[in-house]
């Protein structure tokens, strides 16, 4: 028990130890631990301060973690090999924006890596770690998502997720000839109503557990690697899965599940029986898990015609048109999903630019084509007026980071049309958020925003810090102080100018948190302010 929130652990091929990330004082700069699974021998690896550090896994024989870093280049983050013992960084390849390694092979020859193009758009590389020889694995046009690549056993195939030359992500496998050289991209398992979340290899490689994203519901999967056969699983204890780990024989599959009405809990599969058991019961203290409203998943049409999705939370029994909050994810890559939320008691939209909706529908939004994004809010505002749920005259805006980019903009585009606003770590003006920002996040934004340098026009008539004397709603402002990924003076920005002009406004600022919330007491407070604030103003 730390000071701060773990992020992610991971296992040791030996279970000797334990590696984990941990974020001082909730801001973007992780740190890389390792401890023995009873607690010993806690020692940090990574140079602590404003690095940034990411971990991805073990290699297989245990020697090394798979990390990335800009401790070479703040505005890079490089891919490294990091043996714990003798605290060697061995420095595989130097990025532009971010590379990522994703898997070793058991031989210890070849290398996978993931190196970002801009955001929505990768390659995968393949390594020869003793000659420094790489070949490209992926090669497409326009945006392209190649994630989770994994060799198997015998090295002579890598499994991946893939849109190349598709609009939504498939199971993929790319051959490799003896002497390493890969053939090409041959989707094995594909939905025409689903996108591949997730997926994970049995240590034998002989199954496949797949995770399908079904308009934000997840759906399980086995794929047989022999065969090619694909089976359905049986049906999740939540809505929404995760973190996807075989045992080491293949018999047992562990993973995270949580719904609308269920926090995230830790269960096994049990694949011969078919049958789920839960491991772990989070606590919900005074709360009727029971009482929760489970969301419906509402289609509605944009002002072009696109269709958009929202997850629409109405109170049991309510009739008639009533107060209605519309909260935007992140991103804009996020994805509003029936996740256990205490604040959700509304409408959670998908406009366009998330993912596990497409290829196509995730590269709408960039750069000028934000525009249309901006409108979507409109439609969705329209929709639950014209659907009976919203009374139009009590109708409020929230979200988080590009969710709070989306808040202001709707405030200030459409003044009449939101009563109360609650804007949380959002972006308000492009221009000092990119020299504010960290300089790799500044690198990997300018595809999916604007570039500062060749168009800054268009990044000012996006940021509605230019318009906020068009914003008449009373707006509440959380903010992490150590934020820096969207920076504190973004928030400042905006409380400054509603202040100036007599709007009201409250400004809360956590001194030990950074891009998001994630200390228990924080969260508690937030989501009681953000409640107290709509219950008043709508």
């Amino acid at each position: 028990a730390l000071d701060d929130q773990v992020g992610m652990v991971a296992w040791s091929p030996a279970g000797d130890w334990l590696a984990f990330t941990l974020a001082p004082g909730g801001g973007m700069n992780e740190q890389i631990y390792i401890v023995r699974p009873d607690g010993s021998g806690l020692r940090r690896l990574t140079d602590g301060g404003t690095e940034t550090n990411g971990l991805a896994d073990w290699t297989p024989d245990g020697r090394a973690l798979l990390v990335n870093s800009n401790r070479r280049d703040g505005a890079a983050l490089d891919a490294y090999l990091l043996e714990p013992e003798s605290g060697t960084w061995r420095l595989i390849s130097e990025a532009t924006g971010r590379a990522t390694l994703n898997d070793v092979s058991r031989d210890g020859r070849l290398a996978i890596e993931s190196r970002l193009v801009y955001r929505g758009n990768n390659n995968l590389y393949l390594l020869d770690l003793a000659g420094a020889r790489e070949v490209l694995l992926t090669p497409h046009e326009g945006p392209g998502t190649f994630g989770a690549a994994q060799f198997t056993p015998d090295g002579r195939a890598i499994y991946l997720a893939s849109n190349g030359d598709r609009d939504l992500i498939a199971f993929a496998r790319i051959a490799l000839a003896e002497e390493g050289t890969p053939g090409p991209i041959e989707v094995v398992a594909a939905r025409d109503d689903a996108e591949l979340e997730a997926f994970v290899l049995s240590d034998d490689g002989a199954t496949a557990a797949l995770l399908w994203n079904v308009a934000g519901r997840n759906e399980l999967a086995f794929y047989d690697t022999a065969s090619g056969a694909l089976t359905a699983g049986p049906d999740l204890p939540g809505d929404v899965a995760s973190g996807l780990r075989f045992a080491r024989d293949g018999r047992t599959l562990v993973l995270a599940c949580a719904g609308a009405a269920s926090p995230q809990d830790i269960w096994l599969l049990d694949r011969e029986g078919g049958a789920f058991r839960r491991l772990t019961r989070s606590p919900h203290p005074g709360v009727d898990l029971a009482a929760l409203v489970r969301p419906e998943l509402v289609r509605f049409a944009a002002h072009d015609g696109l269709e958009l999705r929202g997850w629409l939370y109405r109170p049991a029994g309510a009739t008639g048109p009533g107060p209605a909050v519309l909260d935007f994810h992140g991103g804009p890559e996020g994805q509003a999903r029936p996740l256990f939320n205490a604040t959700y008691q509304a409408l959670a939209p998908n406009v366009r630019g998330p993912s596990g909706c497409g290829n196509r529908f995730v590269s709408l939004d960039n750069g000028a084509l934000r525009h249309d994004a901006v409108r979507d809010i409109l439609a969705c505002a329209e929709f639950v007026v014209a659907a009976g749920v919203a009374d139009p005259a009590r109708v409020g805006i929230m979200g988080g980071s590009y969710g709070g980019y989306m808040t202001m903009a709707g405030l200030a585009d459409y003044p009449d049309r939101f009563a109360a606003g609650a804007n949380l770590y959002g972006v308000v003006n492009f221009a000092t958020f990119f020299a504010e920002t960290e300089p790799w996040m500044a690198a990997i934004s300018k595809v999916e925003y604007g570039d500062p340098d060749t168009e800054a026009d268009l990044l000012r008539d996006l940021s509605p810090i230019h318009r906020l004397d068009r914003v008449t709603a009373p707006t509440i402002v959380l903010h992490g102080a150590n934020d820096t990924n969207v920076p504190v003076v973004e928030a400042e920005q905006v409380v400054e100018g509603l202040r100036r002009r007599g709007i009201p406004v409250e400004y809360i600022l956590f001194a030990d948190e950074g891009h998001g919330f994630r200390k228990a007491t924080n969260r508690i407070f937030a989501a009681t302010a953000i409640v107290r604030w709509f219950d008043e103003y709508l």
